[in-house]
C-alpha cells in the first residue's frame, strides 16, 4: 500500500492538514476494492483528486477512466449520455451511440456533481448500482456492465434527500464511503503553502520572477474567507503574478485583489435561510395597517377636540405637529383637513343638538348630526376600524395605483412590496 505522502507528490497534492490527510488514507484504503464512493466537499475543494487516487490504485488502472459533470449535461440527453441510445430512439438520434457505462466496462466512471442528476436518471443509476444492468434508450434489451463509480457533490445531500430531489436509496448506495474534503479557510497554513506552489508555477510558466508576499500579506491571507476555495486562491495568484511589477505583494496590495474582504473577516459563512416573500408582505401590510389605526385615533381625536372648544384655529393651533405628521406626504389633502376644522368651526355654532363626550371615549352623534355631512364623517370612521385586512389591503392598492395613474412599478414601492405581487394582488381582486 502506498503512502500518504507518496500519493500527494504523485498527484502534486500540497497541504499537511490532518482532514485532508484522512481523505487520502481513506481513498488508499478502498482502492483495492469495488465499493462505491462518494466524494463531498464545497466547489473548489479539488474532489477530481479523490477518484484518479481511487482509479490509480485499483485492480482497474489499465482500463477506462471517464469524468462526467452530470451538472453540465442537459437533463433531455443525459441519458443517451450515460446509457447511449438506439436509432430512431427520439429527434435526432440517427445512429446507435454507446454511453458512458457502456464504454468504461471495466473501469471507473467519475460522476462530478452528482446531485444535479434528474430522478429519473437517478432511477436508472441505482439499477447500475445494485445489478449491473442497464438499458440504452429506446432499446427493451439489458446490457451488462462492470463499473465502479465514484460520485462527489457539493450539494447537502440530507436537505435534498428531504426536499425530494435526491433518492434516499440511491444515496446509502454510493456513500458506502464517503470522503469529506475540508474547506480551504480550515487548512491552516496550507494556504500559504499553495500560494507559494502556484506562484512558482506562474513564474515558470510566464517566465518571470516569483512572487512572494510580505509579512502582513500572509496574515491577510491566512485570515481570508477563500469561498472559491483552492480555485479562488489560484486565480489570485495568477493575477499577482501577471499584473503586478514588484515581486514582493504587500497588504494592500492583496487586499486590492481579495472581493469584499471586509465582509471575509473572520472567516464565517452565513448560513441563515430567507424569510419567505409571504412572511416579508405580511410583516409589511401588518405595520401600514397599524399606521392607519394610529392615524385614525389621531383624527378622531381632533375632531373631538375641535367639538369641545369649538375653535378650529385654537385645535389647528395646539394639533398642528399631529396634522403635519398624519398629512406630511399629500399637501391636498392637508389642505382639506384644515378646510374642514375651519368649516366645522362656523357649523359647531348652529349644531346645539350635538352631544359632546368624553374625549378619551368613544362618540356617537345625535340623530339631526348623523343626518349631517360633516359628523357623518366621524362615523365613516367608526365603520373603517371594523374593516378586515383583506378589506384594508385592497383599499392601499387603489389608493396607491390612483395615486401614480395605475403605474404598478411605483405603486408597488409605495406599498413596499414587489411588482410580481402586486400584479398578483390585482389580479386577485379584479382590479
Amino acid at each position: 500500500m502506498e503512502s500518504i505522502q507518496s500519493v500527494k507528490q504523485r498527484f502534486e497534492i500540497i497541504g499537511n492538514d490532518p482532514k485532508l490527510n484522512r481523505a487520502i488514507e481513506k481513498a488508499i484504503q478502498v482502492a483495492p476494492t469495488d465499493i462505491s464512493v462518494l466524494v463531498t466537499g464545497e466547489s473548489g475543494v479539488g474532489k477530481e483528486n479523490i477518484p484518479r487516487i481511487i482509479h490509480s490504485l485499483s485492480h482497474r488502472k489499465h482500463n477506462k477512466y471517464i469524468a462526467v459533470n452530470c451538472g453540465a449535461i442537459p437533463e433531455g440527453t443525459i441519458d443517451s449520455e450515460l446509457f447511449g441510445h438506439e436509432k430512431g430512439a427520439f429527434t435526432g438520434a440517427t445512429a446507435t451511440r454507446s454511453g458512458y457505462f457502456e464504454v468504461a466496462d471495466g473501469g471507473t466512471i467519475f460522476l462530478d456533481e452528482v446531485g444535479e442528476l434528474p430522478l429519473p436518471t437517478q432511477v436508472r443509476l441505482l439499477r447500475v448500482l445494485e445489478n449491473g444492468e442497464f438499458l440504452k434508450v429506446g432499446s427493451s434489451q439489458i446490457q451488462k456492465t462492470d463499473v465502479r463509480i465514484v460520485a462527489a457533490t457539493n450539494v447537502k445531500m440530507a436537505e435534498a434527500i428531504e426536499k425530494g430531489k435526491f433518492r434516499e436509496d440511491l444515496y446509502y448506495r454510493l456513500s458506502t464511503v464517503e470522503i469529506a474534503l475540508p474547506p480551504l479557510r480550515d487548512r491552516g497554513e496550507d494556504i500559504h503553502l499553495l500560494f507559494r506552489k502556484f506562484a512558482a508555477d506562474f513564474a515558470q510558466k510566464y517566465k518571470m520572477p516569483t512572487i512572494r508576499l510580505a509579512d502582513d500579506a500572509v496574515s491577510l491571507l491566512l485570515q481570508y474567507n477563500w469561498g472559491g476555495n483552492i480555485r479562488q486562491l489560484r486565480n489570485i495568484t495568477e493575477q499577482l503574478s501577471v499584473l503586478e511589477q514588484k515581486r514582493e505583494i504587500s497588504y494592500n496590495t492583496l487586499k486590492q485583489y481579495l472581493p469584499s474582504v471586509g465582509s471575509n473577516l473572520p472567516a464565517v459563512i452565513n448560513r441563515k435561510k430567507p424569510e419567505s416573500d409571504f412572511s416579508n408582505e405580511r410583516e409589511i401590510l401588518y405595520k401600514v395597517l397599524f399606521d392607519m389605526q394610529r392615524d385614525i385615533n389621531d383624527l378622531k381625536k381632533l375632531t373631538l377636540e375641535l367639538m369641545n372648544t369649538g375653535s378650529g384655529s385654537k385645535v389647528k393651533e395646539q394639533n398642528a405637529s399631529l396634522i403635519n405628521k398624519i398629512y406630511a406626504a399629500d399637501d391636498e389633502r392637508a389642505a382639506q383637513m384644515a378646510a374642514f376644522i375651519e368649516e366645522t368651526e362656523d357649523d359647531l355654532e348652529e349644531a346645539h343638538n350635538v352631544e359632546v363626550l368624553n374625549p378619551s371615549e368613544n362618540f356617537e352623534a345625535t340623530p339631526q348630526a348623523k343626518n349631517s355631512d360633516k359628523y357623518h364623517f366621524a362615523e365613516e370612521i367608526e365603520e373603517e376600524e371594523s374593516l378586515s385586512i383583506q378589506d384594508k389591503e385592497l383599499e392601499l392598492i387603489k389608493k396607491s395605483l390612483e395615486k401614480y395613474d395605475g403605474k404598478r412599478k411605483e405603486a408597488a414601492a409605495e406599498l413596499g412590496i414587489s411588482e410580481r405581487t402586486l400584479y398578483r394582488k390585482i389580479k386577485q381582486y379584479n382590479l
